[in-house]
């Protein structure tokens, strides 16, 4: 069935069948390798969060309730449920707010997507092209249905990693399970009921938290399915389903629009700054335009209308809230400071005086209708000098080997201090070789703690 075919009233079986049906074959060599990449920055940024404070709550409460052991959890040695891994696993990987992006859903596909889909291979010793497959089918699943909900959905103030992110979970787990297009259908729809996450938690623990519950809220649906738990499986479409009740916009047809390259993987986005994507084009205005701080003596960022209530948070107070304020990130950019390091969101920059009175010196001239991704900057010099930047951070990298070798110097530094040089390096050539390896549990095990 082609995207001309698909009526509101058959969606979610439409994108069931396809989820279902892919088979590693299908998938370029240029695919397969962005699914590896998607893989080292979801681990990397998973390791290094998995320290965080929020982490070690969830890991201590779940961690006390015990359980089977199903699956290894980042960098810690106990081994817990798969569920309760997905859920630690996942608020880990969105814990630094330093993973990949796609505007289609929009949000966070792989921190949704794989910590439920690693868990489960582990548990069920699922080989490596089995679990690509399945991530790539996840994937494009989420994208595509996040593509019908668009602005909508977001701008109602859901959080599309959470929402959006549990459909590509279910549809992720349920092709490692080798469930059939009726049964993922059902996965789906349970998953469309557990969906939640409000963008007003953003600045908080409960936005890690939500990526976490999107990957178990997938992970339980696919295998309730398996065992033969009921749903709807027109959950998206029917009435009073997904579409009706979280959005004002649904549009089938573009969620079977073929994306530009064949794959929305082809557009996924990952992150060089440690911070809420949509303060990353003001970032890379202002690292374009350094200066001393105490020469600059007007600030005008243009961007567009919805981030204000995305990353707008006027005077952080802790190293969370400024990734979530695109004032001070521009400020932090434009004194030098590397946006990179995870050490420079911390209480002290919050309250850096000399940032503080440059974030204060932003006005911001929000602009309607523009791409989220696109921003301008002008700043304005004492000696009365005006210089501007422009740049648009949802172009997606047109060389993925050069990207691929920006990915690795990011992976090595986020966890070499977690795992040590040799495990690291261990574990970086485990996911280059995932298409062939026979037993994915060797792959998580490396990334747990000694």
């Amino acid at each position: 069935m082609d995207g001309s075919s698909v009526t509101e009233n058959d969606l979610t079986l439409v994108l069931a069948r396809r989820a279902s049906a892919l088979a590693h074959s299908e998938l370029s060599e240029e695919a397969r390798e962005l699914a590896r990449q998607c893989v080292l920055d979801y681990l990397g940024v998973a390791l290094a969060g998995a320290a965080d404070p929020l982490v070690q709550i969830v890991f201590d409460e779940l961690a006390e309730a015990g359980g089977a052991p199903q699956a290894s959890v980042m960098g810690r040695s106990a081994r817990l449920p798969a569920l309760a891994a997905a859920l630690i696993n996942g608020a880990a990987g969105h814990a630094l707010d330093y993973d990949d992006v796609n505007m289609a859903m929009p949000g966070h596909p792989s921190v949704a997507i794989l910590p439920g889909l690693l868990a489960l291979a582990e548990h069920t010793g699922a080989c490596g092209r089995d679990v690509l497959t399945a991530f790539v089918a996840g994937y494009e699943t989420a994208c595509r249905i996040g593509a019908a909900m668009r602005p909508g959905h977001y701008d109602l103030g859901f959080h599309s990693t959470a929402t959006i992110g549990s459909f590509g979970a279910a549809a992720a787990c349920a092709r490692l399970l080798g469930l059939d297009a009726e049964a993922t259908a059902t996965a789906l729809g349970i998953a469309g009921t557990q969906a939640a996450g409000l963008k007003s938690q953003f600045g908080t623990m409960g936005k890690p938290f939500h990526a976490g519950k999107a990957s178990q809220n997938g992970l339980l649906a696919a295998r309730l399915a398996a065992r033969g738990f009921s749903s709807r499986p027109d959950m998206i479409e029917c009435v009073q389903g997904f579409a009706a009740t979280h959005g004002p916009d649904f549009a089938p047809q573009a969620a079977l629009a073929a994306p530009p390259r064949g794959l929305h993987l082809f557009d996924n986005l990952f992150k060089y700054h440690a911070a809420c994507y949509l303060t990353h084009a003001p970032i890379e205005c202002a690292r374009q335009l350094q200066a001393a701080p105490e020469r600059v003596t007007r600030i005008t960022l243009r961007l567009d209308r919805s981030c204000d209530r995305v990353c707008n948070i006027p005077a952080p107070t802790d190293g969370l809230q400024t990734k979530f304020s695109v004032r001070h990130t521009v400020a932090m950019a434009l004194a030098g400071v590397d946006t990179a390091s995870l050490r420079v969101y911390s209480v002290e920059t919050a309250h850096d005086p000399r940032l503080v009175a440059l974030r204060d010196r932003v006005e911001i001239d929000f602009q309607e209708h523009w791409p989220q991704t696109l921003s301008e900057l002008e700043v304005e010099l004492d000696d009365g000098t005006r210089r501007q930047a422009r740049h648009d951070s949802g172009i997606p990298a047109a060389d993925i080997a050069e990207q691929g070798g920006r990915l690795t110097a990011k992976f090595d530094a986020l966890v070499e201090p977690v795992l040590g040089v040799a495990r690291m390096r261990e574990l970086r050539g485990t996911i280059a070789g995932l298409d062939n390896l026979g037993d994915v549990g060797g792959l998580t095990r490396l990334a747990a703690g000694g």
